[in-house]
């Protein structure tokens, strides 16, 4: 006997509320009033260090020496956000 639509329906909606369950306690600051996620935060610390990693590259000339730029500060962002995620929740 094939399953009903019905029951097809109940037991997908089921298995996709149960897992959006762990999403309910996001970590988040308060700044100035308003809660921002804490994601958010650590993505713009990587973006500014990022940036100031590139005047410094720019300025001693190992810019011009990179293989991909776009890889690297790429790499660089993710890793600084990641660091700082750590750093401030651990």
């Amino acid at each position: 006997m094939k399953p009903t639509l019905h029951i097809r329906f109940l037991t997908g909606s089921t298995a996709l509320l149960s897992g959006l369950a762990g999403c309910s306690s996001a970590p988040s600051q308060d700044i100035f009033g308003p809660y921002f996620p804490s994601w958010m935060l650590c993505a713009l610390a990587g973006l500014g260090v990022t940036f100031l990693f590139h005047q410094l590259f720019v300025a001693t000339g190992i810019d011009k020496a990179l293989p991909a730029p776009l890889v690297v500060y790429l790499a660089l962002a993710v890793a600084v956000a990641f660091s700082t995620w750590i750093a401030w929740f651990a």
